[in-house]
C-alpha cells in the first residue's frame, strides 16, 4: 500500500499515512513534488490528470506529480513516477523551487496540502500515458503556456497556476534556470 508522508509546519517527518486515506477535507501537511518536463524544442509536456482521480479529475497540469515513499529520495520518486506515469525516462533532472508549499480546495470540500519541491528535467522519447495515471497529455510552447496561466487565460490545476508564477521569475529559457538549493528542501526531502 502506497504511503506518504506527513510532515509538521517546519517540513520535518511525523509519520506516515496511506495515500488512499490522506486527502480529505481536513487533509494533513505532507510531502511532495512537482515535475517539469521538457522537449528539445523547449516545448512543456503538459498532462490531464485520470478521470477517477480523488484530486482534480480530469484537469490539466504540469507533466508530473506525486509523492515520495517513506525515506525515498525525491530524485529517485520522481524519476519512478515518471516511468510509471508515462514511460519517460529523462536527463537533467534538477531542483527548481524547493520551498513551494501550496493548500488548494476543491468544490466537494477535498483538500490539498503540501510542501512540494518542484524540480524541472529533459525527456528525448514521447509519453506513453498510463491510463490509470493521465488521461492525456500534449507538448505546448513553454513561453504561450506561462503567458496564458499567468494572465488566467487557461484553465490548470491550482498548484500548476501556483508553481508557473514562480517558475517564471526564474527567467525565460528552462534549461537555464538556477539550480534550487537542497538546504532550502523541508527538512523530511533532505
Amino acid at each position: 500500500m502506497e504511503q506518504v508522508v506527513l510532515l509538521n509546519e517546519s517540513g520535518q517527518a511525523i509519520g506516515v499515512t496511506d495515500k488512499a486515506t490522506v486527502h480529505h477535507e481536513d487533509t494533513p501537511l505532507h510531502l511532495a513534488f512537482s515535475c517539469y518536463v521538457f522537449n528539445d524544442r523547449g516545448e512543456l509536456l503538459l498532462t490531464q490528470r485520470a478521470h477517477h482521480k480523488r484530486t482534480w479529475p480530469g484537469v490539466w497540469t504540469n507533466t508530473c506529480c506525486g509523492h515520495p515513499a517513506p525515506g525515498e529520495p525525491l530524485p529517485e520518486a520522481i524519476t519512478r513516477r515518471l516511468a510509471e506515469e508515462l514511460g519517460l525516462s529523462v536527463h537533467g533532472l534538477a531542483l527548481a523551487l524547493p520551498r513551494f508549499r501550496y493548500r488548494a480546495v476543491m468544490p466537494n470540500g477535498v483538500v490539498e496540502n503540501e510542501m512540494c519541491p518542484v524540480f524541472v528535467a529533459f525527456a528525448d522519447g514521447e509519453p506513453r500515458p498510463n491510463s490509470d495515471e493521465v488521461a492525456d497529455t500534449h507538448w505546448t510552447d513553454w513561453a504561450r503556456f506561462r503567458d496564458e496561466v499567468l494572465a488566467a487565460e487557461t484553465d490548470v490545476s491550482p498548484w500548476c497556476a501556483q508553481q508557473v508564477g514562480e517558475l517564471a521569475g526564474l527567467g525565460g529559457d528552462p534549461a537555464g534556470w538556477p539550480v534550487g538549493s537542497e538546504a532550502e528542501l523541508p527538512a523530511a526531502a533532505r
